[in-house]
């Protein structure tokens, strides 16, 4: 195994669109998720690390289940057990939702958000990543309705979608066709259990191996191992200010994951960035996020 680290260059992985082009990559990893789900903003970290250690061995493939979005809209209930479910995933994770969402403003079509993913796609699925975690962010974070098309269109904006292609998409066959796909693929596959990581390499003879629900990182880079015998040395991490300015919007508990650090350590190095104007702290019902700052995105990108 080589101990040489390859460099971690932002502009160039940004250009290559990173894990989630399609491209001559030896493994691809289809990530089954459900844009209501806590557990699968939960597993935001671990993705994160993933990405930028093994990138380059790897693509993306997101696969939208309904398992969540069968919420039988109107029973209290429901409501009363899915707030429960949020804060206690919250509480754990160190991903902040917030589940009084449901309780003062429950999500009144959860199709809708799928079906929205499946259009952001068709003009890319860096775009329709971009997309989910902005929506993530407007759902857990600023407890909107996420099935309401102002709502939908004005994420498809801030992430870089055409909106009036991503508005006709909307309301096109091919998005719900996108859709059914999604939810066939995971009827076919017998995923279960939501967010479920499936890997598959370049033999099509040899099945994936899947991974239900969340584990600890060193659980996913085994796999990897696995399945291509060997591995380079994880590439290093870009510098905390690079790793904000790519994302925007990231939690202490991301920085913690990608970085190894602590929670001290973490809050240490992003006091210094909020001196120098970098970022701005964003408090959460569960802990802290961090933003790049409107004042830094008018400043050179840093090295």
């Amino acid at each position: 195994m080589s101990s040489q680290k390859p460099n971690f260059n932002v502009t160039e992985w940004i250009k290559s669109q990173h894990c989630y082009g399609i491209g001559k990559k030896p493994i691809e990893i289809y990530v089954f998720v459900d844009p209501l789900c806590p557990e699968c903003w939960a597993l935001e970290p671990i993705i994160k690390k993933l990405h930028i250690e093994y990138g380059q061995l790897f693509s993306i493939k997101h696969v939208i289940s309904g398992k969540l979005a069968t919420l039988n809209a109107g029973k209290n209930k429901s409501y009363e057990s899915l707030a429960q479910v949020w804060e206690k995933t919250a509480s754990r994770s160190g991903m902040s939702c917030d589940g009084n969402l449901w309780l003062e403003n429950p999500i009144v079509s959860p199709y809708s958000a799928s079906i929205a993913i499946k259009a952001a796609e068709l003009q890319g699925r860096l775009l329709a990543a971009r997309f989910l975690r902005k929506l993530q962010e407007v759902l857990f974070l600023e407890k909107r309705d996420i099935s309401k098309i102002d709502v939908l269109i004005e994420i498809a904006g801030s992430v870089g979608l055409d909106v009036e292609e991503f508005k006709r998409d909307i309301n096109s066959s091919s998005a719900a066709k996108g859709f059914q796909c999604d939810l066939k693929i995971t009827s076919e596959m017998e995923v279960t259990e939501i967010p479920s990581l499936v890997f598959f390499n370049h033999n099509i003879d040899e099945e994936g191996i899947k991974v239900s629900g969340i584990y600890p990182y060193d659980v996913y880079v085994h796999i990897l191992e696995e399945m291509l015998t060997e591995l380079p040395a994880p590439a290093d991490p870009p510098s905390l200010e690079s790793f904000i300015r790519v994302f925007k919007l990231v939690a202490a508990k991301e920085i913690e994951v990608v970085y190894n650090m602590s929670k001290s350590q973490v809050e240490k190095e992003m006091k210094r960035l909020v001196l120098k104007q970098v970022v701005k702290k964003v408090p959460a019902k569960y802990g802290i996020f961090w933003k790049y700052s409107e004042e830094a995105e008018n400043c050179s990108p840093p090295n």
